[in-house]
């Protein structure tokens, strides 16, 4: 994310023309990071930075910009304590955070995981301001699984201090399910045979009056070239994988299929014999024990009881 942050203020030809005082310095190091220490500005040093860690803007006079400091890290990695002390003295610590997609496929499937996340985001995230600072935060960020960490944060019951808002790139599907039945078909008949969407547009094309009708899209500029619509792209993406669809570009996943293999708590309950915790059945022969080690199980397994 630095590397992108970097290439925009090296490169970027509307951020020179808008804030020139602050991206200028940055071009004068032509890309050498080694120039940034003896860089001066009338006379007086600028503390640029530019680092693999970290950006700090040239301390430029009458510069709303002047000395900021952008730094990143992962929401696992060090974050406790962090700060930079400035040239006149000052020490300064972080007034604004950006927690971009702070959980993986596998770390939203987790429960723990994502409890442990929201813990580091409510505590060290949010706590790097200060005794007696406030900080603001932003999080852009996708619900992956039902109740995972983007889930709950977005919940203004579960975190009112969040003012989330769950975006969708449908907000309204259409009514005409028969022709979009119809389109279904011809779409799935042409793609098997490599055709591609010629014949499924031309279809849509034909009947787009009614097929759109009731529908509300979120861009209506989002649609590939060989489509005719957001509608028709967005559609496209459902039927290609409706699970991924919700998922990825509704905020909304489906209710999870149990993988086959994958057992699920109810099941497990479904399986147990009622009896008192450590009593054994006269008739049980062996005993069998599951210890979770690290997220992988080992299988221990003992002779039957009395003999």
């Amino acid at each position: 994310m630095l590397e992108s942050i970097q290439m925009e203020l090296d490169s970027n030809e509307f951020l020179l023309e808008d804030f020139s005082e602050a991206v200028y310095p940055i071009r004068k190091l032509d890309g050498i990071a080694h120039r940034a220490n003896g860089q001066l500005y009338h006379g007086e040093r600028t503390h640029i930075g530019w680092t693999a860690k970290e950006v700090v803007l040239p301390t430029i006079p009458d510069c709303a910009a002047s000395g900021a400091i952008i730094r990143v890290a992962g929401i696992t990695g060090r974050i406790r304590g962090m700060k930079y002390k400035r040239p006149d003295g000052r020490s300064v610590r972080p007034s604004l955070v950006v927690i971009d997609d702070p959980q993986t496929d596998e770390s939203a499937r987790s429960p723990s995981q994502c409890e442990n996340r929201e813990a580091v985001l409510a505590g060290a995230v949010l706590g790097l301001a200060g005794p007696g600072q406030k900080i603001a935060g932003v999080m852009p960020c996708t619900v992956i699984c039902r109740h995972d960490m983007a889930d709950n944060i977005l919940d203004r019951e579960k975190h009112p201090e969040w003012q989330g808002e769950r975006t969708k790139m449908v907000y309204a599907f259409p009514r005409a399910e028969r022709l979009w039945a119809e389109y279904a078909r011809i779409r799935a008949e042409d793609l098997r045979a490599e055709r591609g969407l010629a014949r499924a547009t031309e279809y849509y094309r034909a009947h787009r009056a009614e097929m759109d009708e009731g529908a509300v899209v979120a861009w209506a500029a989002r649609y590939k070239p060989d489509e005719d619509s957001a509608l028709q792209h967005a559609m496209n993406l459902k039927l290609q994988d409706e699970g991924a669809f919700f998922a990825e570009y509704q905020n909304e996943p489906l209710d999870m299929v149990n993988e086959e293999g994958v057992l699920t708590a109810d099941e497990i309950a479904a399986k147990t014999n009622g009896m008192e915790r450590g009593v054994v059945s006269i008739g049980c022969t062996r005993l069998t024990a599951f210890i979770d080690v690290q997220q992988k199980s080992a299988l221990l397994r003992g002779r039957g009881l009395g003999g």
